[in-house]
């Protein structure tokens, strides 16, 4: 015999403790009878008593397994419908104040078993049998008795439409129950896949920006690098000239230079790799001074030595509720963006990025100023649509300012673009300040 699953034995449970409260109904009612009859017979008395011990014995053998739950509702109907029989036959038989309880018990039956049929049944059946024997027994007429016989053999019938009526309802219940988990679980799951979408795109937008910086870090590398080479060459020529004497301050100011310049290739290196690298940003507490110096030591070598970035701070900025890595991110993307429109600037010029940050209130606002041709009125609406570019093929992929916007506007920020009266652009970012509860932007 295989062990009971979880739902078997929290309805053993449940069995076993409705028994045992019929068991103690019994011996309640016993009570009842002493005090309202005052001449109760010995056999009633052990009626009650045997009905109580009966309904102890089954509690007891389903609670440990032995009797079936379909075994025991059929026992406890079978002992009730004998008990109701003899109660009725020991108390006036027909005209007993207790012939009533045949109608009552398909009932009752009905109730504690709705998803079982059976035990209504079985009880039904026992009812009119019952019925035919107590007025055989007493002598009643025929016609009477076949009254008796329609009025119960109806309450049977209601009895058994109830509990098809109860099992339909519950089984709508459960379906639509696990309809709604099933819509829950699908939920979710398009919640994780949206998530782990909008990870795949910010990666591949960051993967994108570390392309562009990698144009410029083979001449940004080949600068100390052609100065690490001429010193090691020095060196060299210095070690192998054994008759000139070597100057040690020379000697350790060639090494501090050659050291600046390996120190520097990592530095490009580490910056380029931890940029590239997939990691989650935090809410809130994005160092804005921090975070601007980054990204402008980031697009430091994209932009070269010919671009001008000035950093215009107020003392003491608050955080900011951005994290830092999309912070950035997205100051990073905005400052090559303004490299990208001057040097497409007609004549030519050398860029010039003013970034600016002020604290009003509890947002901070950060502006990105260029000395570019500025933005045409026909691209402002759409700057920030998904996959729109102005740039030439395979140089833009439309992405970097829609997840700029989007990265803002999840902490409640807003970030939008204007045209300066005496030429350029400008964008304004504007930040809650971390601690400062503010809805998000859609």
């Amino acid at each position: 015999m295989s062990p009971d699953s979880s739902e078997q034995q929290a309805l053993r449970r449940v069995h076993r403790k409705s028994f045992f409260i019929c068991s103690a109904f019994f011996v309640v009612a016993l009570f009842l009878f002493v005090l309202v009859e005052k001449d109760i017979t010995w056999p009633l008395i052990a009626l009650q008593l045997g009905c109580s011990a009966s309904f102890a014995v089954m509690g007891v053998a389903v609670g440990r397994g032995r009797l079936s739950l379909r075994s025991s509702r059929l026992g406890s109907v079978f002992i009730g419908m004998v008990a109701a029989t003899l109660l009725v036959h020991l108390t006036g038989g027909p005209a007993s104040p207790y012939f009533q309880i045949f109608g009552a018990t398909p009932c009752l039956i009905a109730m504690f078993t709705p998803d079982d049929r059976l035990p209504t049944v079985l009880c039904g059946a026992m009812t009119l049998g019952a019925v035919v024997l107590l007025d055989t027994m007493a002598g009643v007429s025929t016609h009477l008795m076949i009254l008796q016989l329609t009025g119960f053999a109806m309450f049977t019938v209601l009895s058994l439409i109830g509990t098809r009526t109860y099992r339909r309802q519950m089984d709508a219940a459960h379906e639509a129950q696990q309809e709604r988990l099933q819509a829950l679980e699908q939920l979710a799951e398009s919640e994780r896949r949206r998530v782990r979408a909008e990870r795949e795109r910010a990666q591949m937008e960051r993967l994108v920006l570390v392309g562009q910086l990698a144009a410029g870090v083979a001449h940004e590398v080949n600068n100390p690098l052609a100065y690490v080479k001429s010193n090691l060459a020095f060196l060299e020529r210095e070690a192998r000239g054994a008759d000139t004497p070597l100057d040690r301050q020379e000697l350790c100011d060639v090494l501090s230079e050659t050291r600046q310049g390996v120190l520097r290739i990592q530095q490009i290196v580490m910056d380029l790799k931890d940029f590239a690298r997939t990691g989650e940003a935090l809410e809130e507490g994005g160092r804005l001074e921090h975070c601007l110096q980054e990204a402008r030591r980031l697009a430091s070598v994209r932009l070269g030595r010919r671009s001008e970035v000035r950093l215009s701070l107020a003392p003491e900025l608050p955080l900011v509720r951005l994290g830092e890595r999309h912070l950035v991110q997205v100051v990073l993307n905005l400052l090559l963006n303004a490299a990208d429109a001057v040097e497409a600037a007609d004549p030519s010029r050398q860029p010039r990025i003013l970034v600016g940050a002020r604290r009003f209130d509890d947002v901070v606002r950060l502006e990105v100023d260029d000395n570019g041709p500025g933005i045409a009125p026909e691209v402002l609406p759409q700057l920030f649509a998904p996959f729109f570019t102005t740039k030439p093929p395979g140089k833009g992929t439309g992405l970097g300012l829609a997840l700029c916007r989007e990265y803002v506007g999840r902490v409640g920020g807003s970030l939008h673009a204007e045209n300066l009266p005496q030429g350029g652009a400008r964008f304004v970012l504007l930040l809650p300040v971390a601690g400062m509860v503010r809805p998000a932007v859609a």
